[in-house]
């Protein structure tokens, strides 16, 4: 799996999100175990310290837990995920919706734009 890791933010930033986005869409299965924080940071090519501050930031946000002789796996609260996606996705909307407004869209026009989108 390819990570974008790119320079205009921290890199750990980055590496928190990608992960939250492989939880949240299911990529990574809930209750499975992660790979080793080593295995994680050479897959993403960034230092296991930048890594493992990454995994502990969403261990903070509680989408992972860690296990101290055996990893880290993903949380297995549905609840959460659910959560912390419709959360997710309303500020992926009010972003949107503000550009929209600013451009001069009608909510018309911006349902008609999304229903010729194929998501």
């Amino acid at each position: 799996m390819a990570w974008e890791i790119k320079n205009d933010r921290p890199v750990y930033i980055q590496l928190v999100e990608e992960l939250e986005m492989r939880i949240l869409n299911g990529t990574y299965t809930m209750g499975t175990k992660l790979l080793s924080v080593r295995d994680l940071a050479g897959e993403a090519q960034v230092n296991p310290n930048t890594m493992q501050k990454a995994l502990s930031e969403l261990e903070k946000k509680g989408l992972i837990s860690s296990r101290r002789t055996s990893g880290n796996y993903i949380t297995d609260d549905e609840k959460l995920i659910k959560d912390l996606r419709t959360e997710l996705a309303s500020n992926e909307v009010e972003t949107f919706c503000g550009k929209i407004k600013k451009l001069g869209i009608t909510k018309k026009e911006t349902i008609e734009l999304i229903n010729k989108e194929d998501f």
